[in-house]
């Protein structure tokens, strides 16, 4: 039999991978015309969700300022008629170490998805607060929720975190280095986080207790000075 000669195109097209039979335009990844993850050869094929350049899935990272920690994770097991029903339950505390601290407790049927929830739940309701200088309070502060009391002092410079687990995290999470505190009644973790929360929002700064003990104007306060009313000129 006589060999028939193929030329160089007939063999550049034997080489190249064939395409999927539903859909002619389907360029697999890494191939030839597709030098980088999202670029295909034909511009009407946008390539799967995870190859996207920016969209669900795809390689752009956006810098969460904000940082987070797991407190708790408890399992939640419930009797039904048809068994049991097991779902887990994530505390979370996120902040960004400037003044500003959130928390969540959410629930799940597994614990990745309980965190998630929490996170999403916790930087959506941030509390704010003053940090006094040497990264301390300003004052003492007690925050009381259900048999939960917990009691936080301002500390000097170099003392550092005096605090069990929940109060160290929003602490910490929240900016504050130099800090005492105790917890009386019930340790529950929530309920140490809903209490030290408390005690964090009523923290006062110099200018609000001025305002307060009326030794000062919200104007001095903000170092502006009192507007003058402007005389007639008829006067």
């Amino acid at each position: 039999m006589e060999e028939v000669k193929k030329t160089p195109e007939a063999q550049a097209s034997e080489s190249k991978p064939a395409p999927r039979s539903g859909n002619r335009n389907y360029e697999p990844h890494g191939s030839y015309s597709a030098g980088r993850p999202g670029d295909r050869k034909y511009g009407d094929h946008r390539g799967r969700p995870g190859e996207r350049r920016g969209g669900r899935g795809g390689f752009r990272r956006d810098d969460d300022e904000f940082k987070d920690r797991v407190v708790d994770i408890n399992r939640v097991s419930k009797t039904v008629s048809g068994g049991k029903h097991t779902r887990f339950d994530a505390l979370v505390v996120v902040g960004d170490q400037a003044g500003r601290y959130g928390y969540s407790l959410c629930k799940s049927g597994e614990v990745p998805d309980a965190i998630k929830k929490a996170l999403t739940k916790a930087k959506k309701h941030m509390h704010k607060i003053h940090i006094a200088k040497g990264g301390t309070i300003a004052h003492e502060v007690e925050g009381v929720y259900a048999s939960t009391k917990v009691v936080l002092k301002p500390a000097p410079a170099g003392t550092g975190i005096i605090a069990g687990g929940p109060v160290r995290a929003i602490v910490e999470l929240a900016g504050i280095k130099n800090v005492v505190s105790k917890v009386y009644g019930s340790r529950a973790p929530i309920n140490v986080i809903r209490a030290t929360s408390k005690g964090l929002d009523s923290l006062k700064d110099y200018g609000t207790v001025m305002v307060l003990r009326g030794l000062k104007t919200p104007e001095e306060v903000k170092g502006k000075k009192p507007q003058l009313k402007k005389e007639n000129a008829n006067d």
